[in-house]
């Protein structure tokens, strides 16, 4: 039976300034299927979907020609007064990021009453009930506590849940998700994914699912797009895209994800399968082995005895204190030029115990031994010693550098706080070499944090970490905001560097095929206890604990 198409976009093409973004592209969405646009950051996935509700900036961008058909609406020819009806009630959006989507100053409740009051008519007590009966639809716990919460009073899982409440809210036609659980764990990952489904099914609505990963496009949409520097490249069912892919670009999409069984010594970007230049050596169960007997036969780095780190809060004067052990009784030991993954869901304490490793909040007891010396029981003076040791590479490069000083002094800065290297010409030298290790290069050196694409912030933040030669870095979900293939390009750097300056990583992520691939050692945390501790590939063939099962199982692994 030939499906009848709710939304019709033909011959579109978008500039910015003199760029041309969106070239001449063309697709349909039928009524009641997921349609899945798959691509990079810079592919026009999410421009070309906030074309269709007229949210693309009208100082600097423009519709050079093409249409934009909904139920025989020209969307294009509307002003923003004829568009207001359609946005939210008709086709609705759920945007890729609710932190900064909710607005801050406003509880949840309040924030999906606003839509309904503006789009239906409601009483605003009918209104209320309604936005609660939405919290359940979208199974967040206690919907009458989350309808007086502000967002930064609950989790990220909940955060994408109250703003599918708020898409959902007038019943549209179709709803588009962008990137809706980039930064979301695989555990809530799967449940936001079965979610739209079920709503979908439930509502008949017509989805259009925007993501970077084929593996999770797979496991929601009826058909796929693929997108590349603005072009369509490939379109059809999800099965025979993900299955036989024709374009050379989507193959390379599917294999720049670390694969769960095989591990390669290097992982292929985009890059190299469109040059042809891809390396297929694999790292065999006999090299890791011999690797591991070496790692193992010295005495450890990093020794983490019965951690705790308890936080207290008080909910008025009178009452008594509630005490929650974020980090509860963690103990392991961590070699020189070793890489220990650490897994867990949001929440489970993995980030508190790195910032307790690091020093930058302090365990309530026990010992973190590093060469054999209790780092607990330093002084400042000494902790500020340790800083050049112990280093951190953070999950958003472009919040922790400065917006306001150029990289390469960025860079510069722990050279000169530690007192490394004579003066600052040593200093610019050093830099630049550092810079053209990390895939950056001289020409770099005086641009400005916000002249750099995600990935090469993150270089720059990777650049920063190793200018002090550190012994010990933590890598607190580095590469979760990434595209698969700047992914790539990074996981593939932090390996190189890693046998170049012999670093020792305790590497931090909720992805949990890329920690695979990363790790000599596992360690799976749960409500701040270690649920299970071992070699990598032995936990992900014959995991324990049920816990360990559940966030195997949640990794989208493709049709």
């Amino acid at each position: 039976m030939k499906q009848s198409p709710i939304l019709k976009i033909k011959d579109l093409s978008i500039s910015f300034g003199n760029n041309e973004v969106i070239h001449n592209i063309s697709y349909q969405l039928n009524q009641n299927e997921i349609l899945g646009i798959v691509g990079e950051s810079g592919s026009g996935k999410s421009v070309s979907s906030l074309a269709i509700l007229g949210l693309l900036p009208k100082d600097i961008s423009k519709i050079n020609h093409g249409s934009i058909t909904y139920n025989s609406i020209e969307l294009t020819s509307l002003s923003t007064k004829e568009l207001q009806p359609i946005r939210g009630k008709e086709i609705a959006m759920i945007f890729q990021e609710p932190m900064s989507s909710l607005n801050p100053s406003m509880t949840c409740g309040k924030q999906v009453l606003e839509i309904l009051l503006q789009h239906t008519n409601l009483s605003k007590k009918e209104a209320k009930a309604e936005t609660i009966g939405l919290f359940e639809r979208v199974k967040l716990p206690n919907p009458e506590r989350i309808f007086k919460a502000y967002p930064h009073e609950i989790s990220g899982g909940q955060k994408q849940r109250v703003m599918i409440a708020m898409a959902i809210a007038c019943k549209p036609d179709i709803l588009i998700a962008d990137e809706p659980t980039t930064a979301l764990d695989v555990t809530v990952q799967k449940e936001i994914i079965k979610l739209l489904k079920e709503l979908q099914q439930e509502t008949k609505m017509s989805v259009i699912f925007i993501t970077h990963d084929l593996s999770l496009i797979s496991e929601i949409a009826n058909r796929v797009l693929v997108m590349y520097k603005g072009d369509i490249v490939e379109q059809g069912d999800a099965k025979s895209i993900f299955q036989n892919p024709k374009h050379s670009y989507t193959k390379a999409l599917i294999s720049a994800r670390p694969s769960l069984d095989t591990r390669l010594k290097v992982l292929p970007t985009i890059k190299d399968y469109l040059e042809g230049t891809t390396n297929h050596d694999i790292i065999t169960a006999e090299d890791r082995k011999q690797k591991h007997v070496s790692l193992y036969s010295k005495p450890p780095l990093l020794e983490v005895i019965n951690v705790e780190k308890e936080y207290i809060s008080k909910s008025g004067w009178f009452s008594k204190p509630d005490t929650f052990k974020a980090v509860n009784d963690v103990t392991f030991k961590l070699y020189e030029g070793e890489t220990l993954g650490l897994v867990g869901e949001s929440g489970c304490g993995k980030s508190t115990l790195g910032n307790a490793i690091l020093q930058l909040d302090k365990a309530t007891s026990g010992q973190i031994l590093y060469k054999g010396i209790d780092i607990t029981k330093l002084s400042n003076k000494e902790i500020k010693g340790l800083r050049k040791e112990i280093q951190i590479i953070f999950q958003d490069p472009y919040s922790s550098l400065n917006p306001r000083i150029p990289i390469g002094n960025a860079i510069m800065e722990p050279m000169i706080v530690h007192n490394l290297y004579a003066n600052n010409d040593e200093r610019k030298a050093k830099t630049i070499d550092i810079l053209e290790k990390v895939g950056l290069d001289a020409s770099y050196f005086n641009r400005y944090p916000h002249e750099f694409s995600g990935g090469q912030r993150q270089r720059i933040g990777i650049a920063r970490t190793i200018a002090l030669q550190p012994k010990l870095i933590v890598c607190d979900e580095s590469v979760s905001a990434l595209d698969i293939s700047v992914q790539a390009q990074v996981l593939n750097l932090l390996n190189n560097l890693k046998e170049t300056f012999g670093f020792t990583y305790i590497f931090i992520s909720h992805d949990l095929a890329v920690v695979k691939y990363m790790s000599d050692q596992l360690l799976v945390m749960n409500a701040g206890k270690v649920e299970e501790l071992g070699d990598a590939d032995s936990i992900y063939k014959t995991p324990k604990t049920a816990y360990t099962k559940k966030l195997i199982h949640a990794i989208p692994k493709g049709l």
